[in-house]
């Protein structure tokens, strides 16, 4: 079944956002991936348990154009998001970001824990990840060049269709434990494309990325999730996040790289369940304290 696409309209401009699902509101972003009627790989962990929100950041799809770089920021994601959610007229909802989009989830959470149900953060890092030497993005990594290479070829919005899917699976299975079993991971993979417009400004603003000494803000119940393999956020930087919020709940996979959704589903998608369930658990126990049950 398709997403359904909403085109919803903000004090801060109109934002494309998909939906799919049933259940508490969730939803789901990336810094500069744009995405289509088919859905996201990510996203889809969630249909199952919740109403899923699919949103297209400024600048990509149809979303509002951005009118200078400052709103491609991540702090600008931000506020567009937290005008999402006051149109749609959610009280709370459910953030969960993988990679980039786990980084915007942080600084939403800093910004605006009270809105939130629960945090999940998959392959991501609460501050600049290209120093660590076991990162892809760090050019003392072997491959390296090759994934810039992909990168730049990408940002090319006159690409042929098959020429595009080629570099993409390339660039994919760089970020595979078993690059070799791409096909199953990926066998049906949604249209998707990058803004290179988000993208530039990411490659700017991620280099002074440091949301370290702020996540003590984050007071909502937070799940992380990592692939022990993972070269673009290694998985020190979930380590870390975890560390630094007292509360959260930290789950290694140890078979899989960037994409635990995929290497793992099935495992990835049991610890989920649980943590679920365990909020679920916690907030009705809240509720009967509240009313001195």
């Amino acid at each position: 079944m398709s997403w359904k696409q909403q085109l919803i309209e903000t004090e801060k401009g109109i934002f494309e956002v998909f939906t799919k699902g049933s259940g508490a509101p969730l939803f789901v972003t990336h810094h500069y991936s744009v995405f289509t009627s088919e859905g996201d790989l990510f996203a889809e962990s969630f249909v199952e348990s919740h109403q899923v929100y699919l949103v297209n950041l400024r600048g990509a799809g149809s979303s509002v154009v951005a009118s200078s770089d400052v709103e491609l920021s991540m702090i600008d994601a931000v506020m567009d998001l937290e005008s999402i959610r006051k149109k749609l007229g959610f009280e709370k909802w459910t953030f969960a970001g993988h990679s980039t989009g786990g980084m915007i989830g942080l600084l939403y959470g800093i910004h605006f824990t009270e809105r939130l149900n629960a945090l999940l953060l998959v392959g991501t890092a609460g501050r600049y990840y290209g120093e660590a030497k076991s990162c892809i993005y760090n050019p003392a990594h072997p491959q390296f060049q090759y994934m810039q290479d992909l990168i730049e070829q990408l940002k090319d919005s006159g690409l042929a269709k098959d020429k595009r899917l080629m570099l993409s699976k390339e660039r994919a299975k760089l970020s595979l434990h078993l690059p070799e079993q791409y096909d199953d991971y990926f066998a049906n993979t949604p249209k998707k494309s990058m803004s290179t417009d988000r993208m530039n400004m990411f490659a700017r603003e991620y280099a002074i990325y440091d949301v370290t000494r702020r996540l003590d803000k984050i007071t909502c119940p937070v799940w992380i999730a990592c692939g022990t393999h993972d070269v673009q956020c290694p998985i020190e930087f979930s380590k870390e996040i975890h560390e630094l919020m007292s509360g959260s709940k930290f789950i290694q996979f140890h078979a899989s790289n960037h994409y635990p959704f995929l290497e793992e589903q099935d495992q990835f998608q049991y610890e989920l369940d649980a943590f679920f369930k365990e909020v679920t658990t916690s907030c009705n126990h809240s509720q009967q304290k509240s009313f001195g049950y």
